[in-house]
């Protein structure tokens, strides 16, 4: 399954699960995915082999003009956002400006949409570069943990570079508790190895991982679309329903979507 591209920087509002009524910003390329994981869930799609070397990406001019240009007419058309949110066609804090970004974002909304969180999906890969944490404190931070173990998270994320699950926890933890942490749950096949982390051990060693970095909430969730590996199956709410309340056992929130 090649998966589905946003096609531009600016794309909605629309209505997000987690997020409410979300104005959407992609500073990646329309024509290609852009990331530092390949997981096997993506609605995107798979993450080409070449696809960081030959890719072309929009300037930070380029991203604060399209914004401002959609929030002008939004507030024309007396259209009021929850959230202008970071996400598109890969990994958001991959773009060499993200610092740049960041800043004229948090201008823009405080001129057209106050009410507005901005809000950045990430897969938290970046974090070992301290500009991109200093960024991230400055907005709503969501941060993706999907596995408890080394083995797990190589099989569901497949890092395009030596990335491990123990370095990324360890980046998580510099924030102090002030980021949130979004957790996808699947269960399936790839060329006949299992691959499923919510089974006990996976979601014990997952729960030490919160323990330590201490988030202010927990997002659980499973697939909302058709994912590229088509032996991937969704999770039911009543199991999301538990695994969020040992979350809560451990007096950190967690709501299923």
């Amino acid at each position: 399954m090649a998966g589905t591209l946003f096609d531009s920087i600016i794309f909605g509002p629309l209505s997000s699960r987690r997020l409410g009524t979300s104005l959407g910003i992609n500073l990646l390329p329309t024509t290609i995915k852009f990331c530092s994981f390949n997981c096997i869930y993506c609605e995107c799609g798979w993450t080409e082999t070449n696809s960081i070397e030959k890719a072309q990406l929009y300037t930070a001019k380029e991203i604060s003009t399209s914004l401002e240009e959609r929030l002008i007419y939004l507030k024309e058309q007396n259209i009021s956002l929850d959230s202008m949110t970071f996400a598109g066609n890969g990994e958001p804090t991959m773009h060499p400006q993200f610092v740049e970004i960041i800043e004229d974002t948090i201008r823009l909304r405080d001129l057209f949409a106050p009410n507005s969180k901005i809000s950045v999906l990430s897969n938290s890969t970046m974090l070992g570069k301290p500009h991109v944490i200093e960024a991230l404190v400055k907005v709503n931070n969501i941060m993706k943990l999907d596995a408890g173990s080394e083995h797990m998270f190589q099989l569901i994320n497949k890092p395009k570079n030596r990335i491990t699950l123990g370095e990324i926890v360890e980046q998580l933890k510099k924030f102090q508790g002030q980021l949130i942490i979004q957790s996808m749950f699947v269960r399936g096949e790839m060329e006949g190895v299992s691959i499923d982390n919510t089974i006990d051990s996976e979601v014990e060693a997952w729960l030490k991982h919160l323990v330590a970095i201490q988030p202010k909430e927990v997002m659980i969730y499973s697939l909302d679309r058709r994912p590229p590996l088509a032996l991937l199956e969704k999770i039911m709410e009543p199991q999301l329903e538990v695994i969020a309340e040992r979350v809560r056992q451990l007096n950190i929130k967690a709501s299923v979507y």
